[in-house]
């Protein structure tokens, strides 16, 4: 960074559905037990969401987890989202089949 000089992140948007197919490609999602760390507004758990049994989302932001949570209702998914840092994760072990860590750096 630029001493100065403001540097502006945009987001990503994936309109081809390449970040769902990679997923699918690497992982059974069907019938098992996901933790996405670090969901931010939700947009990937959003589109894999009706597959597995359980879905559960972190984030440590409470402002992206509102954002999450309003889309996460709007489409009735059942889906639960936890404010908690990757670093630190508040579950049991042996509890999630898979852990996503895709977007988050």
């Amino acid at each position: 960074m630029v001493p100065g000089r403001e540097v502006t992140v945009r987001p990503i948007h994936d309109p081809e559905g390449a970040e769902l197919s990679h997923l699918l490609a690497a992982c059974e999602l069907k019938d098992k037990h996901i933790l996405e760390i670090g969901i931010g507004d939700g947009k990937l758990m959003r589109q894999y969401a009706w597959m597995p049994i359980r879905t559960v989302g972190i984030d440590p932001e409470p402002s992206d987890l509102q954002l999450a949570k309003q889309e996460v209702e709007k489409q009735a998914l059942g889906v639960c989202l936890v404010q908690a840092m990757g670093e630190k994760l508040p579950f049991p072990a042996q509890e999630f089949d898979i852990a996503l860590f895709a977007c988050s750096l």
